[in-house]
């Protein structure tokens, strides 16, 4: 069928207004916007509708280069900004347990992704046909850094648009199954950290820390602060694509072998040296940026990227295979259980449990949701969370995605 709009101009303005009037309807008071972005999240209204615009042939994914533009410009330039604003004395001051559970919650989605996919492999083998590891192993991004990292992945592994579509549903819907759990035990925090044992005045003394410190963050900005931000973002882009242009060659010229471990993938360069690059300029004045607001940068290019991917996608497809839905439930129950194990071990409040876990599954602004459903000041604690996340994300995603190859291609 003919395409309607193929003119990649009139399409990014379709996806600019797709996202805008997202964004707008999430913010304003009105209570049927409040109940539907409390069953839809706004990202994934941004991933679908585009999906929905594909299926229908109104514009074409396969067709347009605005995704081929936004994952090798944007999505570089998004994990800078997120990984640039981590602040290692700030998460010092958290203490040993909030870290102790946010990184147990990731070795969970680690552990859990392969012993998912072998657990349904052995039950419907067909499910797990061809390359569908490619999509799940992109949720692994997802559940310990955010859709950044997703996005990252989705680079490196590389799964064809309908088994991303499928990964995109198992991801959303069964995250935020795991958000209302955490949701609903918010309001038994009390009960639940008896159950935990758990010395409270540690939650206390972050709340009055962060309190503290949440003046003052934000500053006026001028056309010079603005192109700064710009400049560290897609320089440092511009540094990553030029190393991994020499390291690609002489990798496939002397071990071809290691294509197999997506080492001759220049994607894959460009996504970790960036991160690492994020990480470096951290520790230095460059990292001032995010008072400059890097961060909001990184979520709009991210929103774009969201959108340009959600266009190559069928949606229809989407809900092709309702089995993998097993292997979310599966994978979520070994996050959780490490993640309440972890908290009960170090006797850890609930409120570093279920920030620490929504700092892994969901990203900066679930985290902050949950964190804020304890107290306003903790806003900010689950967003630190969060950016430990993104830098994590992308390389503790790649081993998990590995690892579920490896799965996969064992004979059962």
């Amino acid at each position: 069928m003919q395409t309607l709009i193929t003119n990649d101009a009139i399409v990014f303005g379709l996806l600019i207004g797709i996202i805008a009037f997202t964004f707008y309807t999430s913010s304003i008071k009105s209570p049927f916007w409040q109940k539907f972005y409390q069953i839809i999240p706004s990202i994934l209204v941004c991933y679908f509708v585009p999906g929905l615009l594909n299926s229908f042939h109104i514009i074409s994914g396969e067709e347009s280069k605005l995704y081929a533009v936004a994952s090798k410009f944007l999505l570089p330039a998004c994990l800078v900004y997120f990984t640039i604003s981590i602040d290692f004395q700030a998460l010092k001051k958290l203490g040993t347990k909030a870290l102790i559970v946010f990184l147990a919650g990731s070795l969970g989605v680690m552990v859990g992704g392969p012993v998912s996919i072998w657990i349904v492999k052995t039950i419907w083998p067909e499910v797990l046909a061809g390359d569908v590891w490619r999509g799940l192993a992109t949720i692994a991004g997802s559940w310990i850094g955010g859709s950044a990292n997703q996005t990252a992945l989705k680079e490196v592994f590389q799964p064809s648009p309908e088994v991303f579509s499928q990964a995109i549903a198992v991801d959303v819907i069964t995250a935020e199954l795991w958000l209302a759990v955490l949701l609903f035990g918010v309001a038994r925090s009390t009960k639940l950290d008896k159950w935990l044992g758990a010395d409270t005045s540690a939650v206390e003394e972050v709340k009055q820390k962060m309190e503290a410190e949440a003046a003052n963050q934000q500053q006026s900005l001028s056309v010079k602060d603005l192109m700064m931000v710009l400049f560290v973002g897609f320089g440092t882009t511009a540094v990553a694509h030029a190393c991994a242009d020499m390291i690609v060659p002489f990798i496939e010229t002397h071990y071809p072998d290691l294509k197999k471990f997506s080492l001759t993938s220049s994607s894959f360069w460009v996504i970790s040296l960036v991160t690492l690059f994020g990480l470096g300029l951290s520790q230095t004045k460059a990292r001032q940026i995010e008072r400059m607001g890097a961060s909001q940068f990184g979520s709009l290019f991210l929103y774009i990227l969201i959108a340009t991917i959600g266009m190559q996608m069928n949606v229809i497809s989407a809900l092709d295979k309702p089995q993998l839905f097993l292997i979310g439930i599966i994978w979520m129950f070994f996050h959780a259980s490490f993640t309440l194990l972890a908290a009960y071990l170090v006797k850890a409040p609930f409120f570093f449990t279920a920030v620490g876990s929504q700092a892994n599954v969901g990203g900066a602004a679930s985290a902050s949701v949950v964190a804020a459903a304890f107290h306003p000041s903790l806003a900010s604690v689950g967003v630190l969370l969060a950016i430990l996340g993104y830098a994590l994300g992308t390389y503790c995603g790649y081993l998990t995605g590995l690892m579920m190859q490896w799965v996969n291609n064992l004979v059962i």
